[in-house]
């Protein structure tokens, strides 16, 4: 049905038309596909944002939850993981990371806890110690985990599985002068040039997999120390 039909391009060239018997197809600027926004920039940045306000609005539906005493603090956080955290991390292994996403991910998190604690100003307290209560760890390095859990099962496919051929794939032609912007790869690449590790080796370790377990454990530990 060409009614019901939509299409969106990503960082296109092109603008010309698409038809289906005849009938021009909408073009629109976003949509939700299998639960992630998705957008014409492609950078996921919108998909970040409506994590963040679903997230917030299932924070608030707790309200009560939060503010209730017969309710322990234990309780409260294991509650916030699996009600608020759950859905602001989904699909969180395909997100760009950059200084600004790092930032809103760490203030809605440390915002959340605060609350749940009572800690409201002019009371002050570090985030270290916010996380020490709580027993949590910050958000990002969650995503950090999540992103890498994922890689070890992608580098464990078949070498011709599309998720597989897709992590190293290069698109032809070149990109548009100016700096290059952060996407999900270059953030990968990143990381991987930081640690000092390759493709081949990442491969390998991937096999096994308490092996990598350990690996992304310890990846996770170096960034919470930097």
């Amino acid at each position: 049905s060409s009614k019901k039909t939509k299409h969106l391009r990503m960082n296109a060239r092109t603008n010309t038309e698409i038809k289906l018997r005849g009938e021009t197809i909408e073009e629109v600027e976003n949509f939700t596909y299998l639960g992630s926004k998705m957008a014409t920039s492609g950078d996921g940045e919108e998909e970040i944002r409506a994590r963040l306000s679903k997230a917030s609005q299932a924070f608030a539906a707790l309200r009560k939850t939060w503010k209730s005493r017969n309710i322990s603090q234990k309780t409260k956080i294991r509650i916030f993981k699996s009600n608020v955290v759950s859905t602001l991390l989904y699909g969180a292994e395909s997100w760009k990371i950059t200084k600004t996403i790092s930032n809103k991910l760490e203030v809605f998190q440390n915002r959340c806890l605060r609350r749940i604690l009572r800690i409201f100003w002019p009371n002050i307290i570090s985030n270290e110690e916010l996380h020490r209560r709580t027993g949590t760890e910050p958000i990002t390095q969650q995503v950090l985990r999540r992103r890498w859990r994922w890689i070890g099962h992608v580098l464990r496919m078949p070498p011709t599985a599309l998720p597989r051929v897709a992590l190293r794939w290069t698109p032809d032609g070149r990109r548009k002068r100016g700096r290059p912007k952060e996407t999900w790869r270059r953030t990968v690449e990143k990381e991987i040039k930081n640690k000092g590790w390759t493709w081949g080796y990442l491969e390998r370790q991937a096999a096994d997999r308490d092996q990598w377990r350990a690996l992304v454990e310890a990846l996770c530990a170096a960034k919470h120390e930097e």
